[in-house]
């Protein structure tokens, strides 16, 4: 039996990634992935292997599908997400792994799994409406735009196609969409590690954001976040708010020109994955003291958090993500509704990281497993 999988663009997770996913979940025993309580330093821990137990828990590589029985021994599934990145290709491990086992049970799950080069709403739509005549048993989305995507939801239901959302962006709350798979806290992350960076600064300078693209729920939320914690110190100012579209080279570029205004800059808050790179690149270039804190765990980015160019991440978990965003689906195919058998919203984790859990990130995520 074939089981198909359909991508655009270049796929960005290294056999090494693959790899060390597959050891851990077989060797690692992982833990609850909650942040850290208020009287545990980043990086405590009982255990000697410090390095890798403070992170085992971020990313839950073990995974089995539940006790639910599917009504059919076939799916056909359609996923387009915001923009083909490597934060994506992780969550296509976790899809991979539920696919996986449902071929083990005897079940065929097939997927296309489609996303442009560039984050458009627009794009998004039109890919949405060729969708709709194709003869997928769910079709779901990761939000480009709130505004412009929650309406065109609505249409796809009324037509009596099945539509879920996934990943790190849900629709509007009052969209017809049958569940939602992926961070429901994305306001938290951005305040808990604007909280990081106002503590690391003794909660008193300037700061900029980076969020990412405008009108993406997660982007904007955690920027929101940002805001309103900044908001709460007196001696706190933000004096830049740019948009970066998710783009390394764009964060890059606004970084240097954010740092020749205000060379004094104290702090940048970077709210998607590639913009911490990006900022972490232009401040080393400029010799700035300037703090980082941003999101997730672009290798690049691990690598600054490890010299203490970043001063902090919040790592999501895209394994478990995608491997409930598969089963989820299989649910709705089905004709289950939110309640006993799934949530309406799956909720999974964020595990802000420092600098002394960087190397085991990367062990975990990038390096050689002996």
């Amino acid at each position: 039996m074939i089981i198909d999988m359909k991508r655009m663009g270049k796929t960005a997770v290294s056999l090494t990634m693959l790899f060390a996913l597959l050891a851990y979940s077989m060797g690692c025993q992982t833990g609850s992935g909650e942040k850290l309580p208020d009287d545990m330093n980043p990086g405590d821990n009982i255990n000697e292997n410090k390095d890798i137990n403070a992170v085992v828990g971020a990313v839950d590589f073990e995974h089995e599908l539940d006790d639910y029985v599917p009504k059919k021994d076939s799916y056909s599934f359609y996923f387009t997400y915001k923009i083909v990145h490597p934060w994506w290709d992780a969550v296509a491990l976790g899809m991979e792994e539920a696919q996986r086992q449902y071929l083990d049970r005897g079940i065929s799950v097939t997927y296309e799994y489609m996303a442009p080069d560039m984050v458009s709403a627009e794009d998004q739509k039109k890919r949405l409406l060729k969708a709709k005549e194709g003869d997928y048993d769910v079709i779901g989305v990761d939000v480009a735009d709130e505004e412009i995507i929650s309406p065109f939801l609505d249409e796809l239901m009324d037509e009596n196609i099945k539509v879920m959302t996934f990943s790190s962006s849900d629709a509007s709350d009052d969209c017809k969409r049958i569940a939602y798979v992926g961070n429901t806290h994305n306001y938290e992350d951005g305040a808990d590690l604007t909280e990081a960076l106002c503590k690391k600064l003794g909660y008193k300078g300037t700061v900029a954001i980076l969020v990412g693209s405008e009108g993406a729920p997660c982007h904007e939320d955690r920027a929101k976040g940002a805001k309103d914690v900044i908001a709460k110190y007196s001696d706190m100012e933000i004096v830049a708010v740019e948009y970066d579209n998710d783009s390394i080279d764009n964060a890059y570029n606004l970084t240097l020109g954010i740092i020749d205004e205000y060379p004094n800059l104290d702090g940048i808050i970077c709210c998607n994955m590639s913009n911490p790179v990006g900022a972490a690149r232009a401040i080393t270039e400029k010799g700035s003291n300037t703090v980082i804190v941003g999101m997730d765990h672009d290798k690049e980015a691990l690598e600054y958090l490890k010299e203490g160019v970043i001063y902090c991440l919040g790592v999501q978990d895209c394994y478990s993500i995608g491997f409930d965003t598969i089963q989820v689906a299989v649910k709705i195919a089905d004709g289950n509704l939110p309640g006993d058998l799934y949530p309406e919203k799956t909720d999974e984790i964020t595990t802000i990281i420092y600098q002394e859990d960087a190397a085991g990130m990367l062990e975990l995520l990038y390096g050689e497993v002996l």
